[in-house]
């Protein structure tokens, strides 16, 4: 199928595949020349909006024309009336990442209390607002741009941490903050604040566990490996799991209802237009808090 193109969101996974930094660049790209691009928005022949996914190499996104192969078809949905194409081809994807895992994965139930590892970049802060939306009773919004920190209470945080500061005071906040233990964790960064947030959850007496903490992890911008305490799992709690397993029939469902808090202007996230004559200055670009979408 072929949609004229309107919008399509520039990401990390784009650029860590082409550059064959993703575990999966060898299956989206087996060689080049190709076009990048997984995901975007566009009308059809008809002149319907749609947002879709899924790509065929040498065929990508970011083009004038997507070429979408028939296993790919049933991810074609119609965009809401009214929303913006640049938004719809930039949200989903960011927000799927946060509603999935905390609402499918974790099963995050109303009152409980979450910690967001990565909370002042793009998806940590629509997973910050997207754990208020679902009810968290604590959200504790962690992250390392100390310009974004303040602006996270607005979004549902109740307190924040700034990820920069000394290991001691990272570890002293992470505990004073937790209100007496996390329920769930979202991790998108892996590295060294995982292993900051794993000594500080460590019980320094014997006993046994006094809960559980659902540890979902989700994306790796501060690391790839880290080091892993034993002592870290025998009595913390703490369950250690992907992102990945969600069932079947979880993503329209999700998909449907980061649509209905769009249209309730509930959520929503920040954009900047870049022509695709201009991608390569594009790619090099960073934007922190907000995603380059690339328009013909």
């Amino acid at each position: 199928m072929l949609i004229h193109v309107h919008a399509v969101a520039l990401e990390n996974f784009d650029k860590m595949a082409a550059q064959g930094d993703h575990y999966g660049s060898r299956g989206v790209f087996p060689r080049f020349p190709a076009i990048v691009g997984h995901s975007g928005a566009g009308t059809l022949e008809d002149g319907t909006l749609v947002t879709f996914g899924g790509s065929r190499p040498p065929h990508g996104t970011m083009a004038e024309i997507a070429v979408v192969p028939k296993e790919y078809v049933e991810y074609i949905s119609r965009a809401p009336a009214g929303v913006d194409a640049g938004l719809a081809a930039a949200l989903p994807a960011p927000a799927l990442t946060s509603n999935l895992p905390l609402r499918w994965r974790a099963k995050l139930e109303p009152g409980q209390t979450v910690l967001i590892l990565g909370a002042t970049g793009i998806a940590g802060r629509l997973a910050v607002r997207i754990a208020a939306l679902l009810g968290a009773g604590r959200i504790v919004a962690a992250g390392r741009d100390a310009s974004r920190l303040p602006s996270l209470p607005e979004l549902g945080a109740s307190a924040v941490v700034d990820l920069k500061r000394t290991e001691a005071e990272v570890c002293d906040a992470l505990v004073r903050e937790s209100g007496g233990g996390y329920d769930v964790v979202l991790d998108f960064l892996w590295g060294h604040p995982a292993e900051l947030f794993f000594r500080a959850i460590t019980p320094r007496n014997v006993g046994f566990a006094k809960g559980r903490t659902r540890y979902i992890q989700v994306g790796q911008s501060a690391g790839a490996v880290i080091s892993l305490p034993a002592e870290a799992l025998r009595t913390s709690g703490l369950e250690l799991s992907g992102a990945g397993e969600i069932p079947p029939g979880a993503l329209p469902q999700a998909l449907e209802q980061i649509w209905a808090w769009v249209q309730e202007g509930k959520l929503t996230m920040e954009i900047e237009r870049v022509r695709l004559c201009d991608v390569t200055a594009a790619w090099e670009r960073k934007t922190p808090g907000k995603r380059i979408v690339i328009v013909p």
